[in-house]
């Protein structure tokens, strides 16, 4: 999966995630969970190159996209911190 630019995903905005004094500005985009190809995909965070994006799934209601984005917003908290703090 590309990290940004995906041709089948929606720029939603972005998600601002602070580790220690330094703060990190994710994009977060909305796709279809099953690709054109027919592959399956799963929303979250991902990193690719010190890349970073939040993936929802466009289907899915806004409360179920809020919790993601939360969700994932932590997940990219932890994975920056390891990265760049140890």
């Amino acid at each position: 999966m590309r990290v940004t630019g995906n041709p089948e995903s929606r720029f939603l905005g972005y998600v601002q995630v602070r580790v220690a004094t330094r703060v990190f500005t994710l994009p977060v985009e909305a796709a279809p969970m099953r690709t054109k190809d027919g592959s399956e995909r799963r929303a979250g965070f991902f990193s690719e190159n010190d890349q970073f994006v939040i993936l929802v799934d466009s289907g899915a209601s806004e409360a179920a996209q809020k919790e993601t984005i939360e969700r994932a917003s932590a997940e990219a908290a932890r994975h920056i911190s390891r990265k760049f703090l140890n």
